[in-house]
């Protein structure tokens, strides 16, 4: 769908209306045109930059894009300026990951620390630092251990339901045989009162006896438990941490150096190899070709040797990698002990912190159901003398009625509790499966998040792999070999061995540059949340080189745009021209 862009006094545009198109807009002018500045328009509407015009107080964007409206407005507040509006991209997170890995001109942080050999590493994880995975993790536990505890309660009920249906079943039969004895008798109404009376008070006691005997039996339940947690809390062995977090690290640091190490030997071991291999010694270094063998000058050291020789110095250095290697298999299995170490500590501590809050809830509960007992037997030694009290004053020949009358009632109401205790267990076993899915999933997402940094930072470098090698096969370059390292140094070979970037001419630099910015664009799945690529700052791009890389970028994104100059072209674009637009140059030549 077509995008309407309407900017107003935005970096060197005063004002200017265009259509963007899905697939390749190329803004294409000379120079002072505001070719730039178009772009700068499209990262303030999308909230990255606030570029108000030089000596004006306000500027605005709109984009009209898939039937919605963003608009952001720029205001000059003395030197700072403000943005307000709705822009498209709403999250910190999205509008970082733009920044860096979507908007590509001449002052991308990318491509600028890649052009001047600065650190890349705090760049290309930045984004990392706004998911705050530490703060999810914790809340994810958390919600873990709550549907655990709701998953141990419904497993507990479903256990229950065969006793409490089997009770139902019982109590019904009953019931039935208790009501038909009642018709059966024809009783003297002249005691209705009294008989009435005692009825209530022996089905009251009965009520209350069968209180008694449920507390009791929770009282020695929970007693049980108790006893139980405290044995299990006095058996549990905390590990003392001790230095785990320094040794860890320093592990982790000795890990990372034996692998720079082997990556920088295996580079310089695959290089030399590639050199003999091909029989191309005659690129580095002069040959002597001769019946007993070949000889040749060592282009490092310059002396004399020969094919053989410098085959086992390669052999040497292959054993040399393979050393490094089983070394980075030892520290790195240590690595997983001292994690699986200090995991058992935090385990350990937060058992210790489970029993502990459990043995509190417990002593609590204890209190209050032997309250209760207390209680429910004071009510019980009063409801039994006062039944004595009724008996005496109800005929004998009455009895029967009286205590069948006292069995239905209390019939009736154990029926009723076992019918709403049954429902109550038939809805929680019921939500098994919904809790065992959900803690299962719970678990999946903590294990996800718990490697999301490490994933990330290999998916950075297996992007910037894939990338590089497509850029190999359409770009003709200076240099054979270029890799991001653990630490995402990067390290370029030149005619088989290690140089530096300065070496590179401009093109290649800022070529690397936008490999390294696609790999964030790839490895944060950029293209799903920013549907728009901005390219400028090509002008150190042959014109051939420049549609090579429009035609590998396009497919990226559903909108690019990048800036051209007239006599740029082998590709296909919407061209937007500058000639209707109000821009800052054009009233200075007015002037002038």
């Amino acid at each position: 769908m077509t995008w309407e862009l309407t900017v107003e006094n935005i970096a060197g545009i005063r004002s200017a209306n265009e259509a963007i198109v899905p697939g390749v807009n190329a803004v294409r002018a000379s120079n002072w045109q505001g070719k730039s500045s178009f772009l700068q328009g499209v990262q303030a509407v999308f909230g990255t930059e606030t570029p108000l015009t030089e000596g004006a107080d306000q500027g605005r964007v709109e984009l009209n894009a898939d039937g919605e409206a963003f608009e952001v407005r720029l205001e000059r507040d003395g030197v700072a300026v403000s943005r307000r509006g709705t822009p498209y991209l709403s999250s910190e997170y999205d509008r970082i990951c733009a920044d860096l890995f979507a908007f590509l001109d001449e002052n991308n942080a990318v491509r600028k620390a890649v052009r001047d050999g600065e650190p890349l590493e705090p760049l290309l994880t930045r984004p990392l630092d706004f998911e705050d995975i530490d703060s999810q993790l914790a809340e994810l536990r958390s919600e873990r251990d709550q549907v655990e505890r709701e998953l141990e309660r419904a497993n507990d009920a479903a256990e229950r339901l065969p006793k409490l249906q089997e009770r139902e079943t019982n109590l019904e039969a009953e019931l039935e045989e208790l009501r038909s004895e009642r018709e059966a008798l024809d009783a003297d109404g002249d005691d209705t009162e009294a008989r009435a009376e005692l009825s209530d008070l022996r089905a009251e006691r009965e009520r209350v006896q069968r209180r008694v005997d449920r507390l009791e039996q929770t009282v020695e339940r929970v007693e049980s438990r108790l006893a139980e947690n405290r044995t299990e809390l006095s058996e549990l062995t905390v590990p003392e941490e001790s230095d785990i977090e320094t040794e860890l690290e320093q592990v982790r640091e000795r890990l990372r150096s034996l692998e720079r190490d082997r990556e920088l030997l295996q580079g310089v071991f695959e290089a030399n190899k590639r050199v003999l291999d091909s029989d191309r010694t005659e690129l580095l270094t002069d040959v002597s070709r001769d019946v007993l063998g070949d000889t040749a000058e060592c282009w490092l050291c310059g002396t004399e040797t020969t094919s053989d020789e410098m085959a086992d110095k390669l052999d040497a250095l292959d054993e040399q990698i393979t050393e490094l290697r089983r070394e980075e298999s030892e520290y790195r299995t240590r690595v997983e002990e001292l994690d699986a170490r200090r995991d058992e500590v935090k385990t350990a501590r937060r058992q210790e912190a489970d029993l502990t809050d459990r043995i509190a809830e417990l002593e609590t509960s204890l209190d209050e159901k032997n309250e209760e007992l207390s209680s429910a037997r004071d009510r019980l030694v009063d409801l039994e003398a006062r039944v004595d009290e009724v008996t005496e004053s109800v005929e004998t020949e009455s009895e029967r009625l009286t205590d069948i009358e006292s069995e239905i009632k209390y019939t009736e109401a154990e029926l009723e509790n076992v019918r709403a205790e049954l429902a109550d267990a038939e809805s929680r076993a019921e939500q098994r499966e919904m809790l065992s899915a959900e803690y299962d999933d719970l678990t999946a997402e903590i294990a996800s998040l718990r490697n999301r940094k490490d994933e990330i930072k290999q998916d950075l470098r297996e992007s910037f792999s894939t990338a590089l090698a497509e850029l190999f096969e359409r770009f003709d370059t200076g240099f054979e070999m270029a890799r991001l390292t653990s630490t995402f140094d990067l390290v370029v070979a030149r005619d088989g061995r290690e140089t530096t970037l300065d070496a590179l001419s401009e093109g290649e630099r800022e070529l690397l540059g936008f490999v390294v910015a696609l790999a964030g664009h790839e490895a944060y799945d950029v293209g799903e949340r920013v549907p728009v690529l901005l390219l400028d700052g090509l002008g150190s791009l042959a014109s051939d080189n420049i549609a090579t890389f429009v035609e590998y970028t396009a497919d990226r994104v559903d909108y690019l745009v990048l800036t051209a100059y007239p006599e740029h072209g082998g590709f296909d674009a919407n061209e937007l021209s500058p000639s209707d637009w109000d821009v800052v140059s054009h009233r200075a030549d007015t002037k002038a």
